[in-house]
């Protein structure tokens, strides 16, 4: 009892319970089972007796000491794996919380499913008692044994059931608490990437008519568990109207989890959503949380959706409709509650049409459709997104407030902006670092449809061409290279690095940086 008092994990606390009873040698074999829910209704024993199938009393320990060659006293899946509730003695047991005793057994009693094997073991006694705590029936605790028992046997089991009952209680809320623990650290880490990433908040900027439908199917759907599918090109601030749809919901209490399916590696999918359990496949040295069980009570936001793999979507669809899954190497079912909101620039309906997309996931994920505009659709906001990114880039640079001239203002509208929002916030910084006191300048942008077309003559005459030397090419490259360097904050690699800017592979902007002669600055420098 000291032992089993000692342990706090769940799997060390009932070996150390079945252990500790087959330590007496005339125990033939002794065993623990606990409630679970149905999850072997397809090949269990006793099936066509479970009415439910929803819950059922589960093998989770066994020992013993076994006279018959080839016979596992320690074997788990064996017939009597399951139980269920109310069926045979252990269901009986299990459903009324009251003991069971044969203590002067004949090897001919009709309750018993074996009785070869009772006769080869030498079976005289077999005892049961309901594992209890607080009032609750937790499982069953039974053995079989090769001598007739006695009252004091008897009142022996039902103390050592009952501190039994109490360690597994007690390993039980252990196990929640590391799992809460747990919970909790992995949400304190995300919830720091996530501040610093969206830093401005989830303003819907604009006052053109298509922005303001946008906020109005924001208001509407907010308030419900519908799911959404945000779509639109590149850089439209999908992640911008999921997060508005999150902090006017019921669930702002509760983080938006982020994932990028974009950047999952096939064979992680799982993982990355449903999270997994210690030594469920080579390097998973712990237990871990995925996305859905972090979101569980928020909202999860799937930003390029297109991008799940076939093999997967149909596990998807499944936590969708029934908000349930298991971690990966893991048979216990979780449940959780989900609000999913999903994003691509992708045309969906043309991905199922060529069968890289389930239909059946589509019109799940569509039950509330969003689609945001285009930026060179709703030019009258160019100018509100350009001063609210300059308000942020001076907040966090501590600059004084700088304006944007006519000029330039008239400069941006009519730039075509292909890379929409995302670009138009890119240029703003990148003209603050250039001049950080003004006037902001962006050479460059091309005037697009919006602009007054030029005259015919200077679309057929080319310009006089400017030769410059190679000194000055190279200057000029590595005034580039310094300028993206600064607007990623010294970082090369990865999202929102100086190579992303530049449309380089990473390995090229590092064979540039060195030989220009160019060390990369630290951040905050």
């Amino acid at each position: 009892m000291v032992a089993i008092a000692q342990s706090l994990a769940l799997p060390e606390v009932l070996q150390t319970i079945v252990t500790g009873i087959a330590g007496c040698q005339n125990v033939v074999l002794t065993r623990i089972w606990l409630f679970g829910p149905g999850d072997l209704c397809a090949t269990c024993r006793f099936a066509d007796d479970c009415h439910e199938r929803e819950r059922c009393l589960h093998l989770v320990a066994s020992a013993g000491n076994s006279l018959v060659p080839g016979v596992e006293p320690g074997n788990l899946h064996g017939a009597f794996r399951r139980f269920p509730i109310g069926h045979r003695k252990i269901g009986r047991i299990a459903a009324t919380g009251e003991p069971m005793f044969a203590p002067d057994l004949l090897g001919d009693e009709a309750w018993l499913v074996e009785p070869v094997w009772a006769t080869q073991e030498g079976v005289k006694a077999f005892a049961a008692q309901p594992l209890v705590f607080r009032g609750e029936v937790l499982g069953v605790l039974a053995l079989f044994d090769r001598k007739r028992l006695g009252v004091e046997d008897i009142r022996w089991l039902r103390v050592f059931a009952d501190h039994a009952a109490v360690s597994i209680a007690n390993a039980r809320a252990f196990e929640e608490i590391d799992r809460l623990r747990a919970r909790l650290q992995a949400e304190n880490g995300y919830l720091q990437e996530e501040i610093v990433r969206t830093r401005g908040g989830a303003q819907l900027i604009g006052d053109s008519p298509a922005m303001h439908k946008v906020t109005q199917q924001v208001q509407i759907v907010a308030n419900t568990n519908a799911t959404v599918l945000i779509t639109g090109e590149s850089g439209t601030g999908k992640e911008v109207v999921a997060r508005a749809i999150h902090e006017q919901s019921g669930r702002r209490d509760r983080p938006m989890i982020r994932v990028n399916c974009g950047a999952v590696t096939e064979s992680l999918f799982e993982s990355e959503f449903f999270g997994h359990v210690r030594g469920a496949f080579t390097g998973a040295m712990k237990d871990r949380l995925g996305r859905f069980e972090l979101a569980d009570g928020g909202t999860l936001f799937l930003d390029e959706i297109g991008e799940v793999p076939l093999s997967m979507q149909a596990k998807l669809l499944r936590v969708l409709q029934e908000q349930e899954f298991e971690r990966v190497g893991d048979t216990r079912t979780r449940k959780v509650d989900v609000r999913v909101i999903a994003a691509t620039n992708r045309d969906l309906r043309a991905e199922v049409d060529a069968g890289r997309f389930r239909q059946d996931l589509f019109y799940r994920l569509s039950v509330f459709p969003i689609e945001l505009p285009a930026l060179r659709e709703r030019r009258g906001d160019i100018a509100a997104l350009a001063n609210h990114f300059l308000g942020l880039s001076g907040a966090r640079r501590g600059a004084r407030e700088v304006r944007l001239s006519q000029v330039a203002l008239h400069q941006l509208e009519r730039h075509d902006w292909p890379g929409n929002v995302r670009e138009l916030q890119n240029a703003i910084e990148r003209a603050l670092i250039l001049a950080p006191s003004g006037p902001l300048r962006f050479e460059g942008l091309a005037a697009g449809s919006a602009g007054a077309a030029p005259p015919r003559a200077a679309v057929a005459l080319p310009a006089a061409a400017v030769v410059q030397t190679r000194q000055q090419l190279r200057e000029q490259e590595r005034a580039n290279l310094l300028a993206a360097l600064a607007t990623s904050g010294g970082k090369v690699f990865g999202p929102g690095g100086a190579a992303e800017l530049l449309g380089m592979k990473p390995t090229t902007l590092a064979s540039r940086l060195k030989a220009l002669g160019i060390v990369r600055p630290r951040l905050g420098s």
